[in-house]
């Protein structure tokens, strides 16, 4: 974890003294604060007073974080494809991507005020008198033609001695690294979008098929009743009833298509493609391996979330700008000098009895502006201070993310082991069912109440393995699994 940012020493309080104390002293203050460059230190970041667990209250001691590229362990050709291409075009990664490019130049902008301006001028001027004077009755004409022909370099600096400067480009700095942060947890929410949507893709062709299979079933149900309609063994009630079940049945299909093409258009949103373009073969969730998720250490994500490194940087860049609002308080040291030639002949331009300069130096301080310097001051204390808050509840919430989400993957794996025993029996009672159904030893109302349970649970267990799957997902991202920390070069990010 960052507890502070690299850097010297920070006079504090030293306003007033600078205008009150006799001139030796402000000479001595001012040379002791030059060779202090004005940089804020670890001190100057405060403490967020984290309580970091030892381990998570629904994990276990000494376990191993995942692996970055985690949607390997589903061992899903299909699905490493989807994710691997949606890191390389995914409109919103590109966006993210776009807004460090932005961050760096702005970084660059705000350390531009470290270094020296120097500008080169060149000129030519001609000029001339008036061409006509009086004096009595007289008139007296002349005329002057003067030409001026300069080339000069001037160059300009401000003193940076109690670092205002330099903590705006620290700031900007700051900023720039919580960008790339940023397009990290744009990345991670990405990619667990794309595994989340094509979880659903997998299990809608479950449950369509599953659908498809039961339509079978009631069909054959229904061709039984109907035959003992003909002998005089059932009445034209039953047959209806399950020919209300078997129109049911068909009726389900249409909504889980449509479910199906949303999710593939989604899927084609994510990977920057015309859904026309997308196709997903899928095959249903049997064919997607289990990974074993282990939580790994407490503190540990609190460097693997982006999320909370991105609140860190942005902590650390308010805190910068803290520096540069207390600098503000004391005065501007600005040093000028001009050095060029200038002559009335062109060619005597560049001759040694041409050359001019110029120096001087200005200082500006301060004394009253209306209470700016002072509400600016305390906007960025403020600042700091809610992004401190901040930070800690982004702290807070991702260990709670973990918790939630391995106390639901531990549920949703019950759900589904005791779903799984809903639907074997639920199949045997069917099984028996028809089994009677045909001896004609079972009335009609049992028979459509097993069926009815049996095509339920299969549904349901379905759903109960996306559930499984997605939160798998969901601890993976709460656990900041999927990103690399690339924070040198903003190309690295594009």
């Amino acid at each position: 974890m960052r507890r502070g940012i690299a850097g010297c020493g920070r006079h504090q309080n030293g306003g007033l003294y600078g205008l009150l104390a006799p001139a030796a002293g402000r000479m001595l203050m001012f040379a002791s604060l030059s060779l202090l460059g004005g940089c804020i230190t670890a001190a100057d970041i405060p403490d967020p007073a984290l309580d970091v667990p030892a381990v998570y209250k629904e994990g276990k001691p000494g376990e191993r974080p995942p692996e970055l590229d985690w949607w390997r362990g589903f061992r899903s050709a299909e699905l490493t494809g989807l994710i691997e291409e949606a890191q390389r075009v995914n409109l919103d990664i590109a966006a993210a991507a776009a807004r460090i490019v932005q961050a760096d130049a702005s970084a660059r902008i705000a350390g531009a005020a470290l270094l020296p301006t120097v500008n080169g001028n060149g000129s030519a001027q001609v000029s001339r008198s008036s061409g006509a004077t009086s004096s009595g009755t007289s008139a007296t004409i002349s005329r002057r033609i003067i030409h001026t022909y300069t080339a000069s370099l001037s160059a300009s600096y401000e003193i940076d001695f109690w670092g205002k400067n330099r903590d705006a480009a620290l700031a900007a700095d700051e900023t720039a690294t919580a960008n790339r942060f940023d397009r990290d947890v744009v990345a991670l929410a990405t990619l667990a979008s794309v595994a989340n949507t094509y979880f659903v893709v997998l299990a809608t062709q479950d449950r369509i098929s599953i659908a498809q299979n039961n339509i079978v079933s009631a069909q054959r149900i229904y061709d039984a009743i109907r035959q003992r309609v003909n002998v005089g063994t059932s009445t034209d009630l039953e047959l209806a009833q399950q020919e209300s079940t078997l129109a049911n049945l068909k009726a389900s299909v249409p909504p889980l298509r449509q479910t199906l093409a949303q999710s593939i258009d989604a899927l084609a949103v994510l990977i920057g493609r015309p859904p026309e373009n997308v196709a997903i073969r899928g095959g249903g969730l049997a064919r997607v391996a289990v990974p074993r998720v282990t939580p790994g250490l407490p503190s540990q994500l609190l460097t693997q979330r982006p999320d909370v490194r991105r609140q860190e940087a942005q902590l650390a860049s308010a805190t910068a700008n803290v520096g540069n609002a207390r600098a503000q308080f004391f005065p501007s040291i600005q040093l000028t000098g001009t050095n060029g030639y200038q002559s009335a002949a062109l060619a005597a331009l560049f001759t040694p009895q041409a050359t001019f300069y110029n120096a001087a130096a200005s200082l500006t301080q301060p004394i009253f502006d209306g209470l700016r310097i002072e509400g600016n001051f305390e906007l960025q204390k403020a600042r700091q201070d809610e992004l401190l808050q901040t930070y800690r509840k982004t702290v807070v919430q991702a260990f709670s993310d973990v918790d939630v989400a391995l106390a639901t993957l531990r549920e949703t794996t019950i759900r589904l082991r005791l779903q799984g025993d809903v639907v074997t029996a639920a199949r045997r009672a069917f099984e028996l069912s028809e089994q009677r159904l045909r001896a004609g030893t079972i009335d009609i109302t049992t028979m459509l109440n097993t069926e009815q349970t049996l095509f339920q649970a299969e549904d349901a267990l379905a759903q109960a393995r996306l559930a499984r799957m997605q939160a798998i997902v969901s601890l993976y991202q709460a656990l900041g699994g999927g990103w690399t920390q690339t924070t040198e070069s903003p190309a690295d990010a594009i």
